[in-house]
């Protein structure tokens, strides 16, 4: 504070250092304030430019996973339903237009199965690219398989469909144990779910075989787990969708 007392050139030298010592102090804060924000954004740069790339590549945001998730589900959901009831319309019905439209049905899952592959492979791609694609062979295996069956059946060769579906579903319980196993470590769902998925496609594999080695009924107790899974797994899908891993690949190498 100025004294009363201080003459007026001395007032005005002092109140001149003080301004120019206030205006000082201010271009200093503001000065490390612009640094340290210059510093934050530089270091924050490299994750960012990086996620935006990753994203980039695979084609990935948070809708479209969200979005593929769901498709995934509902279409693990419509081929468990179309080839159910399909079986059951076929093996029932005589040679007829009723026996046409199940067999139409269990084609149809073919194409599900297919498509559930495809739509996996770039979520899966970003976490283990070997199993992105051996899981789209696997269910293209399973489809074409399941497909001939159909076709055979509607041919009235009830054995090579029964063949055939074992095939199919021995090829899909052995190739999706790997797929379980990249489910659990990118955590794209809960590990527990992986866990599940990997004993129960390990059940059905092993009941397809134990079926083709002509033990009666094997295939149907051990399809249990495995079945059940793959419903959860969808309904899991459609309501609450892959962790946000699957939208931005941060598990993949920087």
């Amino acid at each position: 504070m100025l004294s009363a007392s201080m003459p007026v050139a001395s007032a005005r030298v002092t109140a001149t250092r003080m301004a120019r010592s206030r205006l000082t102090g201010s271009l200093v804060f503001d000065f490390a304030i612009d640094h340290t924000l210059h510093r934050m954004v530089r270091s924050s740069y490299p994750t960012l430019r990086r996620t935006v790339s990753i994203g980039s590549a695979t084609g990935l945001t948070m809708i479209s996973a969200r979005r593929t998730a769901r498709a995934v589900g509902t279409l693990m959901l419509a081929g468990f339903f179309l080839y159910g009831i399909g079986t059951s319309i076929a093996a029932t019905a005589s040679p007829s237009a009723l026996l046409t439209t199940g067999a139409v049905m269990m084609l149809l899952n073919s194409v599900a199965v297919v498509a559930v592959g495809a739509l996996m492979l770039p979520v899966l791609r970003p976490h283990a690219a070997a199993v992105a694609v051996g899981y789209l062979a696997t269910r293209i295996f399973e489809g074409a398989f399941l497909a001939v069956g159909a076709i055979a059946l509607l041919a009235g060769f009830g054995n090579i469909n029964f063949l055939a579906y074992n095939i199919a579903m021995a090829g899909l319980g052995v190739g999706s144990l790997f797929f379980c196993v990249a489910l659990y470590r990118s955590r794209l769902v809960p590990r527990f779910l992986a866990v599940w998925g990997f004993v129960g496609y390990a059940s059905f594999a092993a009941g397809c075989f134990l079926e083709l080695s002509e033990v009666a009924g094997a295939g149907l107790v051990a399809s249990v787990p495995g079945g059940l899974f793959e419903i959860f797994f969808a309904i899991w899908l459609i309501a609450r969708g892959f962790a946000s891993t699957a939208a931005i690949a941060v598990t993949a190498p920087a």
